[in-house]
């Protein structure tokens, strides 16, 4: 029996290629340096002094008649003629950026992940190992939790600030999105087609059985409500730690849209801001079966596919979306480091004084925050695609299309055979029979654990990252629309 074989030598073999091959190939680094992306440098005080018609003196009297006193920093019109200077982003420039080590390993990670989860399915396609763990979960499992970390890390931050009004956004969409859950979590099936009911009475009914067989009494694991309770506490964070991704999201949005001139480009733009609707359209149980499995013809209903055919597809639209987001992701970068040049011509429309120390931050900020918003634009790009990749394995789903026949494997619960048993003999040794204790507890928690659960389970929290990251962006979008104007 295979506990490590094929997949043990995979995950060696890129532990490898992330230690010696990705420090000098990474993507996470050609995604900022490859020369698409141009940033503007601020302007130095001697440029600033040229403009303004100052000269530095060289006494206290000359620099006192310029403006200029020792515990008081120069300062220059606001409606100076300032033209900023652009550079292409470098690898030498990456180094001053706030968050660049944290965004590089993630997006490196996950290309690491994803090519051990490629290589695992098609090793399983090939072989169709029965009695083996999936490697690739636990990859996948690494990706998300160092999505999350990423993204708390970042809210945090937000609360560190003082002055500003993120905290007290941060909570209120965070109990916002805890209401939203529970109110979610109520609507029957009808209407929303997760499977959390059908799944939860699975693993209720398997755990009890595991525990009559154990000789203990329990009338379950936990209650329905406490479960979703848990649940909808966990959608809060969640929500909470995609606030300002989705908002952020709008205004480069907008600003990408303004970029643009090629009828193509704003098309992608325009899909790839709906693709979280999308995203959550297809779990809407009146669409997707009324109009997409049985689409009415008159009075008669024509059966377009079957469900494990749409359950195939709808996992190749979210994968796709996520590589147009991908795709688009310089438009955005793009669009949010034209900012400074923004902030700069927004200066110029102001009455008053500024000074330079202040010029120079604003435009410096924009730049070595470029990393902060690269993490907050793929780390939920990120949490959907592994999210989606687990719901396909965990839930026994297929990725060919076979109209008409069923997955590659049933859903219901598996046990695993007697020959496990038999396999091996007394005389084979302790560690074969410490390899068969540790199958037959894995067997055991396959059938608690079952993909009927798990799908339920990751179908709603798929639902849910795409359902946040609509409803923030589309907050977004109306703010940076209507209310700043206003």
């Amino acid at each position: 029996m295979g506990v490590i074989g094929v997949q043990l030598v995979v995950t060696m073999v890129m532990a490898s290629v992330i230690q010696k091959i990705i420090p000098h190939y990474s993507l996470a680094r050609w995604l900022l340096c490859s020369g698409s992306l141009q940033w503007y440098q601020h302007p130095t005080e001697e440029e600033l002094r040229i403009l303004a018609g100052k000269q530095r003196g060289k006494s206290k009297k000359d620099r006192k008649y310029n403006g200029h006193i020792e515990n008081k920093p120069l300062t220059i019109p606001r409606d100076i003629d300032l033209h900023l200077e652009t550079k292409f982003v470098t690898e030498r420039d990456t180094i001053a950026l706030h968050y660049f080590p944290e965004y590089q390993w993630l997006v490196d990670f996950t290309v690491a992940a994803t090519v051990v989860y490629v290589v695992t399915e098609a090793y399983y396609s090939i072989m169709k190992p029965s009695q083996e763990m999936n490697i690739s979960i636990v990859w996948c499992l690494l990706v998300l939790a160092f999505a999350i970390k990423i993204l708390f890390s970042l809210t945090t931050y937000y609360f560190k600030v003082e002055d500003g009004g993120e905290r007290s956004v941060c909570v209120t969409f965070g109990f916002f999105f805890f209401v939203k859950a529970m109110a979610i979590l109520i609507v029957t099936e009808n209407y929303l087609e997760f499977g959390l009911e059908s799944g939860f009475s699975n693993f209720s009914k398997s755990a009890m059985q595991f525990l009559e067989k154990q000789g203990l009494e329990s009338q379950g694991p936990v209650s329905k409500l406490t479960f979703k309770l848990f649940l909808a506490i966990l959608c809060s964070l969640i929500g909470a730690f995609l606030t300002f991704p989705g908002l952020r999201l709008a205004q480069m949005h907008l600003d990408a849209l303004n970029l643009a001139t090629e009828k193509i480009t704003q098309t992608l733009l325009h899909i790839n801001f709906l693709a979280p609707l999308f995203m959550v359209l297809l779990w809407v149980k009146p669409i997707t079966k009324d109009y997409v499995m049985s689409p009415p013809l008159g009075k008669e209903t024509i059966p377009l596919m079957s469900e494990d055919t749409f359950d195939t597809i709808r996992l190749w639209i979210i994968i796709l979306l996520c590589v147009l987001r991908l795709a688009m992701m310089r438009h955005h970068l793009q669009a949010y480091l034209n900012l400074a040049q923004k902030s700069v011509d927004q200066m110029k429309k102001e009455a008053g004084r500024i000074s330079m120390v202040e010029l120079q931050k604003m435009v410096a900020r924009v730049f070595y925050y470029l990393c902060v918003i690269a993490l907050q634009y793929v780390a939920p790009l990120v949490m959907l695609l592994h999210t989606t990749l687990l719901l396909k394995t965990l839930g026994n789903y297929s990725w060919v299309i076979y109209p008409g026949l069923n997955s590659d494997t049933p859903v219901e619960d598996k046990l695993l055979p007697n020959s496990v048993y038999s396999e091996y003999s007394p005389a084979d040794g302790k560690m074969k029979v410490t390899v068969v204790q540790i199958t037959m507890a894995l067997g055991s928690l396959k059938n608690i654990f079952t993909p009927l659960l798990f799908r339920g389970l990751l179908s709603f929290l798929t639902w849910w990252i795409a359902a946040c990251l609509f409803s923030t962006s589309l907050f977004g979008l109306f703010y940076h629309q209507y209310l700043t104007v206003a």
